[in-house]
């Protein structure tokens, strides 16, 4: 009540400064006034108000990852010396007088080094420069003896390329996603050596064995907005790269190390300050490192903090990123023309060699391009148009080494269809490969082997069950074939068919409540039944038979 009697005397003074102020205004158009001010401060009229337009929320904050990716190329010998290229050499045996920077050293370029490049160049679709250049890059540290780095800024071996990869997506992770990033470069560059930290002693010791190694520094464009799409990206570089031959890209080698530029913004902005995670040397570490970057990034945004641009490293055992060091201005790496190096001249055909140069002196593009092998998207969609076979299935035999081969081994040694052969290899054959990690060359079950024992079932001698069970047994006994496995243990299909109606009649008499839900029309309880009678047969029924006799009985 005290509040409807202030809300009157308020309108009475309203009505009265109305009057005041406009003294020719009729009761009619006071009141008129009157009611829209009572609707406008009314709580129960508001949606009586036309509504004002509200601001969309703002968009998200996403990632976007650009990555920069280091190919020790495969060769005997360094980029610019005569030195041989090992893993696990003893510190400092693989070291020319050049690879040590003693005065007085120049460089000899590797041709199979820039052949590989080209050919690297070719599968990624880049425009091959037919005339590059080296520089230097000075920066002084312990593992760097010469206090620069011959590679090539100015103008690279090739440019404007692009990677199409694909990677499983949807609800289920089950349907294969392609996207394509571009390739702004890839140059030549040589490796640095490695500084081995002794904390017991607190003194760093050098190793200059991978000083020198000829490199392929690969700059893909920022177009990844996660570290799934980043890691996808990098195992079909990593594929390619291995059907070249131009890279083993063995990562826990170092044959291949990738850092990735991360940063965060919202879509149609400005992209946001950027950190480089350094020399990441595994995909799965990979994309667990750019997805950490992305959210830590996106909590300093969110609590009104700056993201530094700097370097950090990814902790495998924390599972987060670390700062090593920030980037407080552009550095000054001094690029400066290799004085010691010509430009390289790489010519398309023959027909534009030079007089007096012989092809087999030069890099021909034309002769590398007629000897590249099939690409690993090729294979994929081959695989899929021949044996009418899953994509997400095509993707899991092009990605693990050798499978592709097992397959279509065993493909060709048994009359059953491919999608049949498929499961066995993707699921029974990798499982267990997985499960001991071994390597497809690895398996105890050879090709051949498989395949007999896909014939034994696709003729009607053991049932699936029973191949499952012989495989097993295969696996932990080499040597025995499939079918002297099934005969020595006496699993053969149960073909006697009176032997199979006094089994299907015990157990129809013992499940007498099933039986009653068949006859009522629940047809999916003879399944039950049917596992009951192969229980007992230790799964060496024939089930077309077994249906046909459970079927009889329960009519």
């Amino acid at each position: 009540m005290a509040a409807s009697s202030v809300a009157a005397g308020a309108l009475l003074y309203i009505n009265k400064q109305i009057a005041i102020f406009h003294p020719k205004a009729s009761f009619h158009q006071i009141h008129k006034r009157c009611v829209i001010r009572r609707i406008g401060t009314s709580v129960p009229q508001r949606h009586a108000q036309p509504q004002l337009k509200r601001k969309s929320a703002p968009q998200k904050l996403v990632g976007v990852v650009g990555l920069e990716i280091h190919a020790q190329i495969h060769s005997n010998t360094k980029l610019f010396s005569g030195s041989q290229v090992g893993f696990s050499a003893p510190p400092n045996s693989l070291v020319s007088f050049f690879d040590a920077s003693l005065p007085g050293t120049l460089p000899v370029l590797n041709r199979q080094c820039v052949e590989a490049a080209v050919v690297t160049a070719l599968a990624l679709n880049c425009t091959i420069n037919s005339k590059s250049l080296f520089d230097r890059k000075h920066y002084f540290y312990a593992d760097l003896p010469a206090g620069y780095q011959i590679t090539q800024q100015r103008r690279p071996i090739a440019v404007d390329g692009t990677l199409t990869y694909s990677h499983l997506g949807g609800g289920k992770k089950s349907q294969v996603l392609s996207k394509t990033v571009r390739i702004k470069q890839i140059q030549l560059e040589q490796d640095s050596g490695k500084s081995l930290h002794d904390e017991l002693r607190s003194q760093t010791l050098i190793d200059l064995n991978r000083a020198g190694v000829g490199l392929m520094e690969l700059v893909m464009e920022p177009d990844m907005s996660c570290g799934e799409e980043a890691a996808a990206a990098v195992r079909e570089l990593q594929l390619i790269l291995q059907a070249l031959g131009t890279c083993q890209g063995n990562m826990s080698e170092g044959q291949l190390r990738v850092d990735a530029n991360v940063s965060v913004h919202r879509p149609g902005e400005p992209l946001g300050i950027r950190t480089e995670v350094k020399n990441i040397n595994s995909a799965r570490y990979l994309a667990r490192a750019i997805d950490h970057e992305i959210q830590r990034q996106i909590g300093v945004l969110e609590k009104g903090g700056t993201v530094q641009n700097e370097t950090r490293a990814y902790d495998s055992k924390s599972g987060q990123t670390i700062p090593m060091r920030e980037k407080e201005g552009l550095q000054d790496y001094r690029f400066m023309p290799e004085p010691n190096l010509p430009p390289l001249m790489i010519y398309e055909d023959n027909t534009s060699l030079p007089a007096g140069i012989e092809a087999c002196q030069a890099v021909v593009v034309e002769r590398l391009r007629e000897g590249l092998p099939e690409l690993p998207s090729v294979k994929r969609d081959r695989l899929v148009h021949t044996y009418a076979i899953l994509p997400e299935h095509s993707f899991t035999l092009v990605n693990e080494e050798g499978l592709m081969d097992y397959f279509e081994a065993v493909v060709k040694e048994t009359k059953r269809e491919p999608r049949n052969v498929i499961g066995w290899v993707t699921n029974e054959l990798l499982g267990h490969l997985k499960q001991q990690d071994l390597s497809v060359s690895q398996s105890p079950v050879s090709p051949s082997a498989l395949a007999e024992l896909l014939e034994l079932q696709e003729t009607g001698h053991i049932s699936s069950s029973v191949a499952k069970q012989v495989f097993q047994e295969m696996w932990s006994s080499s040597g025995k074939t499939a079918l002297q496995i099934v005969q020595e243990q006496d699993l053969g299909l149960v073909n006697d068919t009176t032997e199979l109606h006094n089994v299907c009649q015990r157990v129809v008499d013992s499940h007498p409540e099933q039986v009653q839900a068949i006859r009522n029309g629940n047809k999916k309880v003879l399944n039950k039944l049917m596992g009951l009678v192969q229980k007992e047969t230790k799964g060496r029924a024939d089930p077309v038979l077994l249906r046909a006799i459970l079927e009889e009985k329960t009519s």
